[in-house]
């Protein structure tokens, strides 16, 4: 069909009839917290290093005191950070259908603090940790030597719970979100580019299936083109105002 622009209301009026909605948010809504995204992130003392050489495997295995600082720094920064209205106001979409599958490139937790109870994580959790060895998550106390923490079952390296450059998607989540897209009557792409795979083509599944396609996000990206609407503006202005049009 194409993009067009719509407006809340003219959403809404789709959502009253939906069956199933797959969300999917990217760092615009996190950057509508005080979350600057992954690359804005090389600030301060920080600035001098390339991403590449921060979240990388390659990087760990060579200098992981390095990565943990940085990482650490991460998340004090995100900790302080709190959901805004379009996080609230998706939590409160999802008890007004019949059926939401939230999807995030996200990995701050934010959906998670504004009240969404089943998110699934394409990049992990910032405050996770996983067993560089097991592959495990631990969630038990864990031990720290030479300021590095590490697995109290088998003493290797923990590695932040994220998913690194050049590491492909947990499968359990690729095939809920390749699931869900493929099974809903509109898919809503909000705050992301929709240019990074396998993110980007969950769109393309839900078109296939037959499916609408909308996106909120105050500039146009790469998925505009193949929108059936597009709201523009920002998630934290536009969601509370098509949820009140549900409501």
């Amino acid at each position: 069909m194409g993009q067009r622009p719509a407006t809340p209301r003219e959403l809404a009026h789709v959502l009253r009839a939906c069956r199933h909605l797959c969300v999917l948010t990217g760092a615009g809504m996190s950057a509508e917290s005080g979350i600057p995204t992954f690359r804005a992130a090389q600030t301060g003392l920080w600035e001098r290093y390339d991403p590449l050489e921060l979240a990388t495997p390659e990087a760990f295995a060579r200098d992981p005191e390095l990565v943990w600082r940085w990482y650490s720094w991460r998340r004090e920064l995100v900790a302080a950070a709190t959901p805004n209205p379009g996080h609230f106001a998706l939590a409160r979409l999802a008890c007004l259908l019949p059926r939401l599958t939230l999807i995030t490139q996200n990995v701050d937790g934010l959906h998670q603090k504004a009240g969404s109870r089943t998110v699934i994580e394409f990049h992990g959790n910032l405050f996770a940790n996983r067993c560089s060895v097991e592959g495990r998550l631990v969630e038990d106390d864990v031990v720290i030597e030479n300021g590095i923490p590490c697995c109290p079952r088998c003493g290797a390296r923990l590695r932040p719970g994220v998913v690194w450059f050049g590491e492909a998607i947990p499968p359990a989540a690729l095939a809920a979100a390749a699931d869900a897209a493929a099974d809903c009557d509109l898919f809503l792409s909000i705050g992301t580019s929709a240019l990074v795979w396998p993110a980007a083509g969950l769109a393309e599944s839900t078109r296939a299936a037959g499916a609408r396609v909308a996106e909120i996000n105050p500039a146009e990206t790469g998925l505009s083109a193949a929108c059936d609407f597009r709201l523009a503006g920002n998630s934290g202005e536009v969601l509370p105002e098509l949820v009140n049009c549900l409501s």
